[in-house]
């Protein structure tokens, strides 16, 4: 798993870690206001009722004092009308600050003053009755003191609407914050759902697509390589019993191109005859070649040698067609090869790419450092490239590019790209390639870089 994959799995991982955590921090919030919203519902319930009917039985009780005073005249029944006159208008100073809005407030400043004008009003009605006769009882009815009742119970009422118009409003105060919690929730789960797809997707592109293409790759590469040692097999029989009576054939003709005169027909015959033989024994040699590969014998050398060595021994024959082999300065880069098989590889890498070009054009060795992904894992890597500026490769030759025996030759085995493959992974690397029609194609061999 590379480091821009984890990152990504790590920064989803939280973000969904974050999300559950505030979707928990949500739903508990939500709980603790709705305790807080039924206990505050529950306190406005009883100060709705509790202080309207307070005030009612408190009016109630000072009212029928002063009735019974006017009835009675009786001192004692003032002394206890005075009582409850004070108690009341001390009750009505409590009650400022359990109110919450300011039409209750205005309310309770109208029952104050109300109550302080039923209070004097009570007051004149004693004094007319103490100083006067039976007579101005009437009088003193006509002062007004029972509309002043009625009129502190007309503002108790109010005052109880007040408290359930405000009961109202907190009771849509907590719909809406339910609605908001609702919501928030619910754009928190959204959210986690599309997180969790994206993660989904993320896993999948990055991590098990990648592993089922690898798993196809190695199932292919697997059934390949059984269809390539059963080849290499086959191939080696074949050629082990082609040489011997090859061998024969071409010991007998050169006993018999002895007796042929230079320049007759039966010279050039013979001739043919002999390079035929030739292109055999190198076809024999390849199959050889490509079912027992030879050990390599590995030294650590510059990675430029064996570009330079390549170049040295191509670069004027293409010349001849018109084809540049030129060799990019290379940083100073170890690798561990055989030599002379990494020649091998890179001239018939060379060959290929001038085969290929029909015009005039260019071949570029380079060497480059990178990191690629081997047998053995991700690693330092040495890049020795072969870059031509001719055609490209069709995708139809592109997928049976390393096919055995399979060329677009007239006189080609097909074996010269598996046997390079074969020599550059038992270095312990890759052949790879980079191709676009029309414009050119770039093969890879890719070798652990050696450090010091």
């Amino acid at each position: 798993m590379t480091f821009g994959i984890r990152l990504r799995l790590i920064a989803l991982g939280s973000a969904l870690a974050l999300m559950g955590a505030l979707m928990v921090a949500v739903v508990l919030s939500s709980q603790s206001q709705a305790h807080e919203l039924r206990a505050r519902l529950s306190q406005v319930d009883i100060e709705s009722f509790g202080i309207a009917d307070q005030f009612k039985e408190d009016l109630r009780d000072v009212t029928d004092k002063m009735r019974a005073y006017r009835n009675t005249r009786d001192p004692a029944v003032w002394d206890d009308f005075l009582k409850a006159g004070r108690q009341l208008d001390t009750w009505i100073g409590l009650q400022a600050p359990k109110l919450t809005t300011q039409r209750e407030k205005a309310i309770l400043k109208q029952i104050d003053s109300a109550y302080d004008e039923y209070l004097v009003v009570a007051r004149n009605v004693h004094a007319q009755m103490e100083s006067a006769g039976e007579t101005n009882v009437v009088r003193a009815e006509s002062t007004g003191l029972p509309e002043h009742a009625r009129r502190l119970s007309d503002l108790g009422q109010s005052l109880a609407r007040a408290h359930y118009d405000s009961r109202n409003q907190l009771l849509a105060h907590a719909n809406l914050t339910l609605t908001h919690l609702r919501m928030s929730v619910l754009g928190l789960l959204g959210l986690l759902f599309v997180t969790g797809v994206t993660l989904a997707i993320v896993v999948y592109r990055q991590m098990i697509a990648p592993l089922q293409v690898k798993l196809g790759e190695s199932i292919a590469l697997a059934e390949r390589n059984e269809k390539l040692a059963s080849l290499g097999m086959l191939a080696a029989g074949v050629a082990h019993e082609i040489r011997n009576p090859l061998t024969a054939i071409k010991g007998a003709l050169f006993i018999q191109q002895k007796k042929f005169q230079p320049g007759s027909q039966a010279r050039s015959d013979a001739d043919l005859v002999q390079r035929e033989i030739a292109r055999l024994e190198r076809i024999v040699d390849d199959f050889l070649q490509f079912a027992r590969p030879a050990e390599p014998e590995l030294a650590t050398v510059s990675a430029d040698l064996p570009l330079q060595e390549a170049q040295g021994l191509l670069a004027t024959h293409l010349a001849k067609s018109g084809i540049q082999l030129v060799r990019e300065k290379a940083p100073e880069l170890k690798i561990k090869v055989d030599p002379p098989q990494m020649k091998q590889v890179l001239i018939n890498l060379i060959q290929n790419a001038a085969e290929s070009m029909k015009d005039p054009g260019v071949i570029t060795l380079r060497a480059r450092p990178d990191r690629k992904h081997l047998s053995n894992g991700e690693t330092n890597v040495v890049v020795l490239e072969v870059a031509d500026t001719g055609k490209g490769i069709p995708p139809e030759i592109e997928r049976r590019l390393f096919d055995p025996f399979f060329t677009t030759k007239a006189r080609g085995t097909g074996l010269g790209l598996p046997i390079a493959a074969r020599i550059v992974q038992k270095h312990g690397g890759a052949l790879q390639y980079k191709t676009r029609v029309n414009e050119g194609t770039t093969f890879s061999v890719v070798l652990p870089e050696v450090t010091a």
